[in-house]
């Protein structure tokens, strides 16, 4: 017959010293300032390296584009003049 060993606090903790959670890295996204995950598009403007990817009102219904255009107009200082749907959508 074998003798058991304990499995004390500090030996179940040492083993276990390596499963806590790490921080995410976020960064600001370079076009609208908003925080996002590195190398993954921004999803408020749909940006990736300074360029537009995604368009992101395809999906919004007609009052959530006019909010989202908005956020986007004041967001990159306004200085653009106002653009169409299509426009956008191309972009």
């Amino acid at each position: 017959m074998t003798i058991r060993m304990r499995h004390t606090k500090s030996h179940r903790n040492k083993r276990r010293s390596h499963h806590g959670l790490k921080e995410t890295a976020l960064s600001a996204c370079e076009k609208c300032g908003e925080l996002k995950l590195s190398h993954v598009v921004c999803e408020n403007c749909g940006a990736y390296k300074k360029r537009s990817v995604l368009d992101v009102l395809k999906k919004l219904t007609k009052k959530q584009k006019k909010q989202k255009q908005k956020e986007l107009k004041e967001q990159e200082g306004g200085s653009q003049k106002e653009m169409s749907m299509e426009e956008l959508s191309q972009k």
